[in-house]
């Protein structure tokens, strides 16, 4: 049995295929999801998204959003969707490092959500790149 996991950004459908099962960043936590899974509309945060398939796991760094579940298909609706080809490292490390610098600024609230998020995007990218690599 398997299940439909679409990924769609603002700029392009990320990913779509028939899996075994998927893992995203909930807004409360980690959750799994098998084929079968009751409907559920949850928030994401920026994260590490994993799906299996046919014994293969895989990795892809997500961003904000939304997913859904219903009917055996799993819809991701995110601002961010990278697997590891697609991720530079030396550009994640600077932004990692302009948010940090931007924290440490007395600013407006929403600036210093906002260079929050987008670590937490950073760092999410980090890890999938860093874990290829170890892989």
């Amino acid at each position: 049995m398997s299940i439909r996991l679409e990924i769609v950004t603002p700029e392009k459908l990320a990913f779509s295929d028939e899996i075994d099962s998927v893992v995203v960043p909930g807004g409360e936590g980690e959750l799994g999801i098998l084929p079968s899974h009751a409907p559920i509309v949850s928030t994401l945060q920026p994260g590490e998204l994993r799906y299996f398939k046919n014994g293969q796991e895989a990795f892809l760094a997500i961003g904000t959003g939304i997913v859904e579940v219903s009917n055996d298909r799993v819809s991701v609706l995110t601002d961010m969707a990278l697997g590891a080809e697609e991720i530079d490292e030396s550009a994640v490390e600077k932004a990692i490092e302009s948010a940090k610098k931007a924290m440490s600024e007395k600013g407006l609230p929403e600036d210093v959500a906002a260079a929050q998020l987008a670590l937490q995007k950073s760092l999410a990218q980090l890890h999938i790149k860093r874990r290829r690599r170890r892989v």
